[in-house]
């Protein structure tokens, strides 16, 4: 409940709140070694279950219909964000010595909440992946602002912040008849886990629900029990808290060596994405500040809360933003492997 509460208070000027603030907490209290213990795995299961719904959610029909006359250049676009995402974490992993799949997660650009709830499944380090996800996520939520603002000067004046309601009591589920969206949510992801341990997926906790709410949304079938308010929020607080208890006094010390380094790759991408963003302004020929808040890498609710307040096109951002972030969550686990035998067959070939 305290750490819930914390990241109500910061909530108007942290980005991701519910997320770092616990995350901060967590980490003092393992720190000063006032909590030795961590967020049971029952608790860590269900919570990861619940995210896995909530990402599914996002590709819905309308996102589908919004970006079905500009699938190739989003395809493209994905690709290379991909790409760069892969190209940063082969530089983190051989400069700042740590494993590959520790960095992959943490270049992943999209999905940090599902992501970094996920390392552990994926044999990462969910610190290192925390620390690398949501640097990022600080660094566009506080410079996408600026930025577009600079872009959309006839809109000067229209910056303001936009109200959340993540944190607000209020209905927990999008159904407007919460017993039966709360219903609805469990049987989605007991029914995703059971089928991603039965198909062995990668981390079936997060990717059956995900991709069995997927399949719901897109076709129709079911709807409105997608996790929103204070349940989201609790979820987004379970995984702030349950990495920081992780932490000790030499984790710390290793990832604030990362930094300089971690900050480098992070500007480098998002510059990378900025001229992604000019190609696909001009050949869709849409204005440049919209482009730039489809593709900026990662921090989606900040970057909709600019693009509400910039009175930008909130649909086409929504939708690639959307797209981006369901296919890089689904490609993590595989980008592992697919990296894992490419530095496997470097170090045969050596041999």
């Amino acid at each position: 409940m305290g750490a819930f509460a914390a990241g109500e208070l910061a909530e108007p000027v942290i980005p991701a709140a519910h997320l770092l603030t616990p995350l901060l907490i967590g980490l003092i209290l393992a720190v000063a070694g006032l909590i030795a213990h961590h967020v049971p795995a029952g608790l860590n299961s269900a919570c990861q279950a619940a995210l896995g719904v909530l990402m599914g959610s996002y590709l819905n029909p309308a996102s589908l219909h919004q970006a079905a006359g500009a699938v190739l250049p989003l395809v493209l676009v994905t690709g290379a964000t991909i790409l760069l995402s892969l190209g940063a974490a082969a530089v983190l992993a051989r400069m700042g010595h740590i494993d590959r799949a520790s960095a992959t997660l943490g270049m992943v650009a999209g999905g940090s909440a599902a992501v970094v709830s996920t390392a552990r499944d994926l044999d990462a380090d969910s610190r290192v992946v925390a620390f690398l996800q949501y640097l990022r996520v600080v660094l566009v939520a506080a410079t996408a602002p600026i930025l577009v603002n600079w872009l959309l000067t006839s809109h000067a004046g229209a910056m303001g912040a936009l109200p959340d309601t993540d944190g607000e009591l209020g209905p927990v589920v999008t159904n407007a008849h919460q017993i039966v969206g709360l219903v609805l949510l469990a049987a989605v992801a007991v029914a995703g886990v059971l089928a991603g341990r039965a198909v062995r997926l990668p981390s079936p906790a997060l990717l059956g629900p995900m991709l069995l709410t997927a399949a719901l949304t897109v076709s129709g079938t079911l709807g409105g029990f997608a996790p929103t308010g204070s349940l989201r929020t609790v979820l987004f607080t379970i995984v702030g808290l349950d990495i920081g208890l992780r932490f000790t006094r030499s984790s710390l010390a290793r990832v604030g060596r990362l930094l300089p380094l971690a900050a480098g790759c992070t500007v480098a991408i998002s510059v990378a994405c900025g001229a992604l963003a000019w190609l696909l302004s001009t050949v869709e020929r849409i204005p440049f500040a919209d482009a730039y808040l489809a593709t900026t890498p990662g921090g989606i609710n900040a970057v909709l809360a600019t693009a509400v307040a910039t009175h930008a096109d909130v649909s086409l951002i929504s939708s690639v933003q959307s797209l981006r972030l369901f296919a890089m969550v689904l490609m993590a686990p595989l980008v592992i492997r697919l990296s894992g035998l490419a530095l496997l067959h470097s170090h045969r070939s050596r041999w």
